[in-house]
């Protein structure tokens, strides 16, 4: 075994440094010269086998005068298929097809030629020593891979890795491992569940089985580490992959970015962390680009709230269209200027409060928008509950500010970015989205397309859930859950902004969607993913809490109210409602009753007159309550709960 072993070694030793010499020169002639050499010896060893070892004299002479001529047609067609002035270290399948290429003009020259001469070399010399020798081009010029792969493979040291996936993406991964060896990762094996691939090998790696065989190619591979890349993905797919990693007790890892994995693109430096939106996500949402863009392109568009989780990415979005004006509006110079930078597009930047009427006034008189997205507004349910002046003085007066500025300079197009929360409100900040909802649609201008778009939670939005139970597992727990029965739904916020231009197209005067958020999550099964995703075992190494529910939550949110049908539109996950609003008399009316209320920072009353408002007082009759009366005392609603407890924000 050593004496294989080491005549294995003195082979690669002189064949690996003559190929490198010539392959890895900086001149195509030694290359040329090389070939030369390979192509007479091949002719010379074919000639003798041809012969069993004894070549007749007159034949030693014959082919000895006809090589140099075969060798000058080698090399030139080598020439000729580019197969010179390449880097060979990183040699591909075009590379392979070059060489088979040559071959066949190398053989067809070869022939014609002797079938035109009389006194012919033996076609076994022609054919065979033209095959042999391009045969030992290939393996000059592929000797790295050819020699070095076994050695390389079993001799590394790194990460012993899964990979999970044995179509494009997970060969593109495996090959770019192979050739990093100082990424520090060796590929173990191969997971895929397609029977079909089983039991065979991915550029030399063994393909183990499914994932129900991942503990045990796990077990017997020795490996710490399993990367999942696949160019189709599901949240199911995705789930199962991290139960079955869970049960063999290895780190997951994905190749990140779904745009990246559709074009084979698994580089190494794409391997990420499993995210819980990679757990919760939906399929890709297909919208209508053309129209979105149609809709953009050439305008000018303002953006309020373009600081926060979706204003911003509003911001990214809209840039990407091609606008001829591009307006982030917002109150934080910090979040402001983020958003602004994450994009290439020149952004307009204005530090300015939806509260402040004249500061929004000049903002429109300045810039003039054609399209509005209003995404600014106070969103935190508890602390709008201790705070609902302040609630109604962001979102509802401030709304109204935007709309009387976007009547003013004739505003074409104003999307209002609404909740789910403001379907039969329970919360404060529920029952101001809800009017803002009624303003919006109720004061929309002839020949104006106004729209409210109404979505639940989205994923990673500051302050919501899924930051808080991070920071939560980072600390060590616990976790709090304020009801094992509540959920939510769940949207990644790049998916809820296409959906809402997507929504924008299909306005029509004055329209409210919704967006379809798909099934709902228990909270609780969300906060016990997300400890098993950090690596910890629930109640072992992570406490889960529950700590009462808080004021304003419900324990279920609806997406439509008892009397909004939805009414299908072009675009599956888009749909329509028709509103009950009031007119435009009696909205003017109540905000201007709850702004004055709420600017001397009457709280109770506010609260009060906020819900009668929205729960009765803006019925389709126009009825108004009469804002100026003594606040009186009104039973909180049954499914409303009060408490002085702090717990983790769910919006």
């Amino acid at each position: 075994m050593v004496g294989t072993e080491d005549t294995e070694a003195d082979v690669h030793g002189w064949w690996g440094r003559a190929a490198r010499w010539a392959v890895g020169g900086r001149s195509d002639l030694a290359l040329a010269v090389l070939d030369a050499v390979l192509f007479a010896v091949a002719f010379v060893i074919v000639l003798v086998m041809r012969f069993d070892g004894t070549v007749p004299q007159d034949m030693w002479a014959k082919v000895v005068a006809w090589i140099p001529f075969a060798v000058a047609v080698g090399v030139s067609c080598v020439w000729a298929f580019g197969l010179y002035g390449r880097v060979w270290r990183h040699a591909s399948a075009d590379e392979a097809r070059g060489l088979l290429g040559a071959s066949v003009a190398i053989v067809s020259i070869l022939t014609g030629v002797e079938l035109i001469r009389g006194d012919r070399v033996p076609w076994s010399v022609v054919i065979l020593g033209t095959g042999l020798g391009m045969f030992l081009l290939g393996a000059a010029r592929f000797q790295s891979r050819l020699f070095s792969f076994r050695r390389r493979s079993a001799g590394r040291e790194g990460m012993r890795v899964i990979v999970i996936g044995a179509k494009d993406a997970g060969a593109a991964l495996i090959a770019e491992m192979q050739k990093s060896p100082g990424a520090g990762l060796v590929p173990v094996a191969v997971i895929d569940p397609d029977p079909a691939v089983h039991g065979r090998l991915v550029l030399g790696v063994p393909v183990g089985g499914g994932l129900e065989d991942l503990p045990r190619v796990a077990e017997t591979t020795g490996a710490h580490q399993a990367v999942l890349a696949m160019t189709s993905t599901t949240s199911e797919l995705v789930r199962a992959v991290a139960e079955s990693a869970e049960r063999a007790g290895i780190a997951l890892k994905i190749v990140g970015g779904i745009a990246g994995r559709m074009r084979g693109e698994a580089g190494i430096r794409s391997i990420r962390d499993l995210r819980i939106d990679d757990l919760i996500g939906r399929e890709q949402v297909e919208t209508d680009l053309e129209a979105v863009r149609a809709m953009l392109a050439g305008r000018r568009v303002m953006v309020t709230g373009a600081g926060g989780s979706i204003g911003s990415e509003i911001v990214r979005q809209v840039a990407a269209c091609a606008p001829e004006a591009l307006v982030a509006l917002d109150h934080d110079e910090s979040h402001l200027h983020d958003a602004a930078a994450t994009v290439a597009f020149p952004v307009v930047q204005l530090l300015a409060d939806i509260r402040d009427r004249v500061a929004i006034d000049r903002a429109f008189d300045g810039h003039r928008p054609e399209v509005v997205f209003h995404a600014a507004a106070h969103k935190h349910v508890p602390l709008l509950e201790d705070h609902p002046s302040e609630a109604v003085l962001t979102n509802v007066a401030g709304t109204q500010h935007l709309l009387d500025a976007a009547r003013r300079v004739g505003v074409e197009r104003f999307v209002f970015i609404s909740t789910d929360k403001a379907v039969e409100p329970s919360s404060v900040m529920g029952a101001t989205k809800r009017l803002g909802e009624h303003l919006v649609l109720g004061e929309a201008p002839e020949g104006a397309l106004h729209a409210a778009v109404r979505f639940g939670n989205v994923v990673g939005s500051r302050g919501s859930v899924v930051p808080t139970f991070m920071r939560q597992i980072e600390e060590g727990g616990p976790v709090t859950v304020t009801d094992p029965r509540m959920t939510r739904y769940f949207m990644s916020i790049p998916e809820a902004v296409q959906l809402v231009l997507q929504a924008a197209t299909l306005a029509d005067g004055g329209d409210l969607f919704v967006l379809d958020m798909g099934e709902p999550i228990r909270i609780l099964d969300l906060a016990e993913r997300m400890i098993r995703l950090a690596g910890m075992q629930v109640g072992t190494d992570i406490e889960v809490r529950v700590t009462g529910m808080r004021p304003g939550e419900k324990l279920v949110e609806e997406l439509l109210a008892a009397d909004e049908p939805a009414i299908p539109t072009v675009h599956p996950a888009v749909s329509r409602i028709a509103p009950n609003t009031a007119p435009a008399s009696s909205l003017r009316a109540a905000v201007r009753g709850l702004t004055a209320l709420a600017t001397e920072q009457r709280d109770d009353d506010v609260r009060r007159l906020l819900f009668d408002a929205t729960q009765s007082g803006l019925g389709a009759d126009g009825r108004v309550i009469e804002l100026h009366e003594p606040a009186r005392t009104v039973a909180p609603r049954a499914d409303r709960v009060t408490s002085d407890a702090t717990y983790t924000t769910f919006d």
